[in-house]
C-alpha cells in the first residue's frame, strides 16, 4: 500500500537522493528525475518495494520539465507531493569576471524553480489536490557576501515563489518552503569539514523530510540550532551575520 506518490527533482544525489530513500522508507512511490538517469537507476534498484520510476531531466530546459512532469502523473494517475529541489551552487564575487557561474546558478536554482512550480501547480489544479515543497537555503534570510551573493539571492526567489503561492490560496494545495542549514552533500563537498554546525546528509535530510511530513508553511532543519540562529540573521547587522554562517 502507497502512501502516495512524491516527484524529487535533483534526485541523483546530495539531498534529493537521501529524500527518495527516506520517504520510500515511510512507505511512498517515487517519481525521481535528475540530469544523471545511471544514478537514478542505481538509486532505484536500491529501493525494492516501492514503485519508482525514473526520468532524465534538465531544470532548465522550460519544455522538458513542462513534458516528464505530465508524463509522471499520467503514468502514476496523480502526484501528491512535488519537491522543488533542484539547485546548483556555483558562484563567484561578483564583478570578477565570472558571469558564467553566477548566470548558471540563476537559470536553475530561480528560473528552473519557477518552471518547476508552474508545472506542478498545472497538475495540482487539475487534481484540485496537492504539497507543492521548495527548498530554498538559510543564506536566503539575508544577503550573502562574494561567492554566496547569487546563490542567496536565487534562494531568497525561491522563498518568494513559494509564499505568493500560499498567499493565493489555491483550493486544496499545501505550500511548504524548507530552509537547509549545514548539511553535507556533493554541492558543498568542497567546504571545510569542520564547518560549524555541519551535520551528515542523512541527519539533516531526516529533519528535512519530518517538516515536510507535517506539511510544515516554513521551517528552518535541523531546527537546532538554525531556529534561533533564524531569527538572530533577520534582525542582526550584516557585520554580525558575516561571522555567523
Amino acid at each position: 500500500m502507497s502512501k502516495g506518490v512524491v516527484l524529487i527533482t535533483g534526485a541523483s544525489a546530495g539531498l534529493g537522493e537521501e529524500m527518495a530513500r527516506q520517504f520510500a522508507a515511510l512507505g511512498y512511490d517515487l517519481a525521481l528525475c535528475a540530469r544523471r538517469t545511471d544514478r537514478l537507476e542505481r538509486l532505484r534498484d536500491e529501493l525494492p518495494g516501492r514503485r519508482v520510476s525514473v526520468r532524465t531531466l534538465d531544470v532548465t530546459d522550460d519544455s522538458a520539465v513542462f513534458t516528464v512532469f505530465q508524463e509522471f502523473a499520467a503514468e502514476f494517475g496523480h502526484i501528491d507531493r512535488v519537491v522543488v529541489n533542484a539547485g546548483l551552487g556555483k558562484g563567484a564575487p561578483l564583478g570578477t569576471g565570472r558571469w558564467d557561474a553566477n548566470r548558471a546558478t540563476a537559470m536553475v536554482n530561480f528560473v528552473g524553480a519557477l518552471a518547476q512550480t508552474e508545472a506542478a501547480l498545472e497538475i495540482f489544479r487539475a487534481q484540485r489536490r496537492g504539497h507543492l515543497v521548495l527548498i530554498s537555503s538559510m543564506s536566503a534570510l539575508r544577503g550573502m557576501r562574494r561567492s554566496m551573493s547569487t546563490y542567496a539571492a536565487t534562494k531568497a526567489g525561491v522563498a518568494a515563489i513559494a509564499e505568493g503561492v500560499r498567499s493565493e490560496r489555491i483550493p486544496g494545495v499545501d505550500v511548504s518552503v524548507i530552509f537547509p542549514g549545514y548539511i553535507r552533500s556533493e554541492m558543498n563537498e568542497h567546504v571545510q569539514q569542520r564547518t560549524r554546525f555541519m551535520v551528515d546528509t542523512a541527519t539533516g535530510v531526516r529533519a528535512m523530510v519530518a517538516a515536510i511530513e507535517k506539511r510544515r508553511i516554513k521551517a528552518y532543519v535541523p531546527a537546532w540550532p538554525w531556529v534561533p540562529i533564524g531569527a538572530a540573521m533577520r534582525v542582526l547587522p550584516l557585520s554580525v551575520v558575516r561571522r555567523m554562517i
